[in-house]
């Protein structure tokens, strides 16, 4: 099953944002598990870069440019968001069930998660 909106809205329990973050918890309601993910707070499309060049001799510009770029956290209409790219980053512990219509955690792919994060 494709990952959109419309399929890991149900799982996002809570987002925290911050200055150079995003953070998504994602809650699978059939196993109650929970599984986070955290990704930088920039573009969908990648990081802006700015040479040190374009820096020193246009400092406005690249100053707008960096910290002006609109940045969609979430858009149903949309498929370059943050909270699409923090559940991608997690995806690999959530299984789609034709049976229950949404993304499950496994639970032999958490272990790894689980291991990880004690």
């Amino acid at each position: 099953m494709p990952i959109n909106h419309k399929n890991i809205t149900p799982l996002l329990e809570f987002v925290k944002i911050d200055r150079f973050y995003v953070v998504c918890h994602f809650r699978c309601k059939i196993t109650n598990k929970t599984i986070i993910s955290t990704v930088p707070f920039e573009p969908y499309d990648g990081k802006i870069e700015i040479s040190w060049q374009e820096l020193i001799l246009h400092p406005i510009e690249s100053y707008n440019r960096y910290y002006h770029t609109p940045i969609t956290i979430y858009n149903h209409d949309s498929h370059n968001t943050i909270v699409l790219k923090a559940f991608e980053k997690v995806s690999k512990y959530f299984e789609w069930s034709d049976s229950y219509n949404s993304y499950v955690y496994t639970a032999k792919k958490g272990l790894e998660f689980e291991k990880k994060a004690s």
